[in-house]
């Protein structure tokens, strides 16, 4: 196995205080994109798992991303995948449709967590005792592993919307406002996937 960062410090760290409890990590995928809900993955691992190439989902290749995404599954204690619409977002703004996905992850978790540790630095509407963690996909094992279970989700379910609206592209961007994108929404317009409180800008050119 080639070396990795030691992933388990941040969960060494609260076992070490508070003894053997149900840790998950969680983190979202899909905040700043044009189209498409966002996603959240709640996950439990084993203390001390290790798996070949875990690491934060960004750093990682789709192929890699795509191999891992089901041994997570398959070795996580608990895991759970949430979202909240583009509805959502439009109408309780993204970061509170990021925590409203975290927190419906969470909740999902069958057995329910003790604990959890929030990438980011809001954990705003989350009921579970929890702490947030800064770049905690790079730092803990158990929100890299969250991180790749909500990309690989969410990706898998843009390629779904693009068999629904094809104009757009959506395999090639995944929502993300790229210049192929814009190029699509100013020949078709925007489609009930779009955000509409992200294409502000996009609606005042066209004026």
């Amino acid at each position: 196995m080639r070396e990795t960062p030691d992933l388990w410090q941040e969960e060494n760290r609260i076992f070490a205080q508070q003894g053997e409890i149900l840790l998950c990590g969680v983190d979202e995928a899909g905040a700043g994109p044009l189209a498409g809900p966002v996603y959240a993955a709640a996950v439990i691992l084993p203390r001390g798992l290790e798996l070949e190439w875990l690491n934060d989902s960004k750093k990682l290749t789709e192929r890699r991303r795509e191999l891992l995404f089901p041994q997570i599954k398959e070795r996580a204690v608990a895991w759970a995948v949430a979202t909240a619409s583009a509805e959502e977002i439009d109408q309780i703004n993204i970061l509170n449709a990021r925590m409203l996905a975290m927190e419906r992850a969470i909740s999902q978790l069958n057995p329910q967590a003790d604990y959890a540790l929030i990438d980011g630095n809001c954990n705003r509407g989350i009921t579970c005792p929890n702490e947030t963690l800064v770049k905690g996909d790079a730092r803990s094992a158990s929100v890299a592993a969250a991180s790749i279970l909500a990309k690989v989700s969410r990706d898998h379910y843009m390629m779904e919307l693009a068999q629904q609206y094809p104009q757009y592209c959506f395999e090639k961007h995944k929502g993300y406002g790229t210049k192929l994108h814009y190029e699509m929404l100013e020949r078709f317009g925007p489609c009930p996937a779009h955000r509409a409180s992200f294409l502000k800008k996009f609606y005042e050119k066209g004026q």
